[in-house]
């Protein structure tokens, strides 16, 4: 999967302003969290067992939420 985050800068713009700008849209593009996910291979059954710890972590919160609500 290839990202292409690219700014253009006008000539009159402070480079650090650019800078700023750049990093806010590779953040929100979530570039650096998916080369972080990518960057060391995962076993298939690692994947699927992270996804259902999180998944059981939301249920358990969820439900701590909706205990309290009582």
């Amino acid at each position: 999967m290839i990202f292409l985050a690219h700014i253009i800068v006008d000539d009159n713009e402070i480079l650090e302003k650019a800078i700023k700008r750049f990093k806010r849209m590779v953040e929100k593009e979530g570039i650096i969290r998916e080369f972080k996910k990518r960057e060391y291979y995962e076993k298939p059954s690692t994947i699927l067992n992270r996804k259902k710890k999180a998944f059981q972590r939301k249920l358990m919160k969820k439900s701590r939420k909706g205990r309290s609500e009582y």
